[in-house]
């Protein structure tokens, strides 16, 4: 469904994808892993469409990532991306107006589980409740590919709970989720599969059951035994 070939961005003399390429299928919910400026961000707005690769290509369902596809794929970035002047409410409007595929009934029942009300200003949202904002903003259209970048970032431990179930609820044969996290815990209760980045590049996508079953690994002890001497 999402295929990555050579993908290679430059910022710069800075390399931070090297050479990736992947393969996610829908029906699948992958974890992105890999320490903070190991290229995760990177891949995934380039997938998202939002900034082009310096080589290589993006291709969703077999066609180079566009304008066009940005209309399948819902991406969440770390970064806030509402105005000060916004409510909530004003939120799900824009959203509504934007993507076709935006359904604000879903939108409204998401924030009632994320305790989160129409007539809050986005300006006075604690990092918290913006990162819950975000997750209910971006799950509530119905696309057939969810990225979301650090959905736990600032997130207090029920709410994790919350978010969790409303990401695993999106989790059916035609859909495709990927999560970046370096909260791997977390990742390990959601994903069936995941993909190491270090330093740019493609270390490995795995299936973690296979691994689990075959090798006695979690994903926990995986990613300890690929960057135990690359962090810090």
């Amino acid at each position: 469904m999402l295929e990555s070939k050579a993908v290679t961005k430059l910022f710069g003399a800075k390399t931070a994808v090297d050479h990736i390429s992947l393969k996610l299928e829908k029906g699948h919910v992958y974890a992105m892993l890999g320490p903070n400026g190991s290229g995760k961000t990177t891949w995934m707005k380039m997938a998202a469409g939002l900034i082009k690769p310096t080589s290589g290509e993006v291709r969703f369902l077999d066609v180079p990532v566009n304008i066009d596809s940005r209309r399948h794929v819902a991406y969440m970035s770390t970064e806030p991306y509402f105005y000060a002047w916004m409510t909530v409410k004003d939120v799900g409007k824009y959203y509504s107006d934007f993507f076709q595929d935006f359904s604000y009934s879903r939108y409204q029942d998401l924030l009632r589980r994320m305790e989160l009300t129409e007539d809050m200003k986005t300006r006075s949202l604690s990092s918290g409740m913006m990162a819950k904002l975000k997750i209910a903003v971006t799950m509530a259209r119905d696309a057939q590919v969810y990225m979301l970048d650090e959905p736990f970032n600032g997130i207090d431990l029920l709410a994790r709970d919350e978010i969790r179930a409303c990401i695993l609820e999106y989790a059916t044969e035609d859909k495709l989720l990927l999560l970046s996290s370096h909260l791997v815990e977390e990742m390990e209760a959601i994903a069936d599969r995941a993909v190491f980045i270090r330093q740019g590049q493609l270390v490995e996508c795995v299936d973690l059951e296979e691994m689990r079953g075959e090798k006695g690994v979690s994903m926990a002890d995986r990613y300890r035994e690929i960057y135990a001497h690359t962090e810090g």
